[in-house]
């Protein structure tokens, strides 16, 4: 049984940082691309990134592009996503999401484990 859970959101002003931890277990953490969404309300969920299997390809949405950075330790099962210069459009809950075995970064349909998701709220 796959389970993935995220944590390390919270309150913040803009301009400050937080940094997103995914803990998975079931399944092997290290044959599969990895990605963080997230949903502010009344809008759909957006993707925000994803990391290759090895670690060594990433992908990022234009709006997070040189704020955010995700990486992965295959070695503790753990995604994390590095948030800096935080604005309070970034508000949202952010999940963590599994994608296909050695899957393609770019395929934003491959998705199909959810964690419970973690709510970052940036003030003005």
């Amino acid at each position: 049984q796959v389970q993935l859970v995220e944590s390390g959101g919270g309150l913040v002003q803009a301009g400050g940082s937080l940094r997103l931890s995914c803990t998975t277990s079931g399944g092997t953490f290290r044959s599969y691309t990895m990605g963080w969404f997230r949903q502010a309300p009344g809008k759909e969920r957006e993707f925000v990134a994803a990391i290759s299997w090895g670690g060594s390809l990433t992908h990022y949405a234009d709006s997070v592009k040189g704020r955010f950075t995700i990486s992965r330790d295959n070695a503790k099962n753990t995604l994390y996503l590095q948030m800096n210069n935080l604005k309070p459009e970034d508000t949202a809950v952010y999940y963590c999401a599994r994608g296909d075995m050695y899957g393609r970064i770019l395929s934003q349909s491959q998705y199909n484990y959810w964690g419970q998701g973690t709510q970052v709220t940036v003030s003005s």
